[in-house]
């Protein structure tokens, strides 16, 4: 209302264009006329707040303090210590050829049990035909095995007999022999060898009866052990299908096993003879945090760094945790493209409200740096590989870095805590006058040494390498040894 009386003075006392008053003017006129009066006046005031914006530039303060190298991931909780809730360890006898048993019915995770309760039901309909299969195979077995007792009896029966003969036909020859010794000799001579024919013929018959009685023992002998394994096979494996209702050997929380994959064994998952676990009974009384670091910053990450480790569950809770283990061989996750190395932390406290599969995020102080000299990673500008900032005072100062983390940089040389410089290249970068010119040769000193070291671990890890390949080498089992068979030239 102040502005529109204002506004109707203002016009009482100036002539409008073409002569027109504000007594000439109805309220339409004016209403529309204060509309563009405000208009033209913000534009004004943005246009003038914005010069002036754009002229003033943002500057920071150096800060002296503790300086931290972070790594941050996000990881699992997991129980450090478990008990396996497995199947049935027989399904890993050579005689039960089931290489595959799925998960028919299990308890919801995280169920509170008792040692004894129903934990899990396994499929018994594979191993169900695998058994009858077993039991006809037994059956053919006694077959066999009844067949080859006949068999044996008959053919031993048959060479018994011809012994006997044999041996009345020596008898014979003996006494066409004693009977001819007032033939001529001729005829003494006829039965002489017929007698030592006959002599022969039974010796060669009774070698012939003792090897076909050791044939037929063992012939006998792999016919009953056959019979045996059949039966041992179906015994084992009708013992194993009692135990297809699985319980839990002792008190806790039932936990899913998690695969090598990432899922979780569950209603419809398998269990190998390999991997029988079908949930885990964790000790919650120490929990560790597994985690994935990539490639790029796992060189930074050892055991014994510290780590400080918030749940998503609890965003007001923090702990403090610690590397034990960092993995020495990479590898791919599923459904990522990214090479990652697992990294174990064991957590520092211990919270009884914490639970296995719980989110965490991890920061890994990977170093430390204290009463550091440090300032924001923006501040700092390269030309010719010379790094330096723009300072208040109008120096563009020259400054060896140090660490640097995401957001922070050292600076060892060049500014002091407290000098202020500008987060941004200034426009008149020409005003600026160049310090610090003598920092120039410390700048190359430090890269030069950096070179040499990295040149050191260079070589260092070629000299690893090789040193595989030869162990390598050595363990290969060699082909065309000398001596080894007649050489061809």
């Amino acid at each position: 209302m102040d502005f529109f009386v204002f506004f109707k003075h203002f016009l009482n006392k100036t002539t409008l264009p073409f002569n027109i008053t504000y007594k000439k003017m109805n309220k339409n006129t004016i209403v529309t006329l204060s509309i563009i009066s405000v208009i033209i006046l913000s534009i004004v005031i943005y246009a003038v707040a914005e010069d002036s914006d754009h002229g003033r530039l943002l500057d920071v303060e150096a800060k002296n303090g503790r300086f931290e190298i972070l790594v941050t991931t996000t990881g699992e909780l997991q129980a450090e210590n478990f008990e396996l809730i497995e199947g049935p360890v027989e399904l890993r006898s050579r005689n039960i050829r089931i290489s595959n048993v799925r998960i028919q019915d299990l308890i919801p995770e995280g169920t509170l049990v008792n040692q004894g309760d129903w934990v899990a039901t396994l499929d018994r309909s594979e191993a169900d035909n695998t058994l009858k299969d077993m039991e006809d195979a037994v059956q053919r077995e006694e077959a066999a095995y009844v067949k080859t007792q006949l068999d044996t009896t008959l053919a031993l029966s048959s060479l018994r007999d011809d012994l006997i003969n044999l041996e009345f036909t020596l008898e014979e020859r003996r006494l066409t022999l004693e009977q001819s010794k007032f033939e001529p000799p001729a005829t003494i001579r006829q039965a002489e060898i017929n007698l030592d024919r006959a002599e022969r013929a039974l010796e060669q018959a009774r070698q012939n009866y003792r090897l076909r009685l050791q044939q037929s023992e063992e012939n006998m002998t792999e016919a009953r052990l056959s019979l045996e394994r059949q039966r041992r096979r179906y015994e084992e494996l009708s013992e194993v299908l009692d135990k297809f209702v699985i319980t839990a050997p002792s008190d806790g929380m039932v936990i899913y096993h998690r695969e090598w994959g990432g899922q979780k064994r569950t209603v419809g998952s398998y269990i190998t003879p390999r991997d029988l676990t079908v949930a885990t009974l964790p000790d919650l009384s120490s929990m560790i945090s597994r985690t994935y670091v990539n490639e790029i910053d796992i060189s930074k990450v050892n055991p014994g760094q510290q780590v400080r480790i918030g749940v998503d569950a609890f965003p007001d809770k923090s702990y403090t945790g610690e590397v034990i283990q960092v993995a020495n061989v990479g590898q791919q996750l599923p459904n990522t493209d990214a090479r990652v190395f697992e990294v174990t932390i064991r957590l520092g406290e211990n919270d009884e409200i914490l639970r296995p599969a719980m989110t965490t995020s991890n920061i890994i102080i990977t170093k430390r740096f204290e009463n550091v000299t440090y300032l924001p990673l923006e501040t700092i500008h390269v030309t010719d590989s010379i790094p330096y900032v723009y300072k208040k005072d109008g120096a563009r100062q020259i400054v060896v870095l140090g660490e640097s983390n995401d957001n922070n940089v050292i600076v060892e040389h060049g500014i002091e805590p407290g000098e202020k410089v500008y987060l941004s290249m200034p426009e008149d970068m020409e005003r600026f006058r160049l310090t610090g010119e003598e920092l120039v040769d410390i700048i190359e000193e430090k890269k030069e040494k950096e070179r040499l070291e990295q040149e050191q671990r260079r070589k260092e890890e070629e000299k690893r390498q090789q040193e595989r390949e030869e162990r390598m080498r050595q363990l290969r089992p060699t082909s065309g040894a000398e001596g080894s068979g007649p050489q061809r030239r």
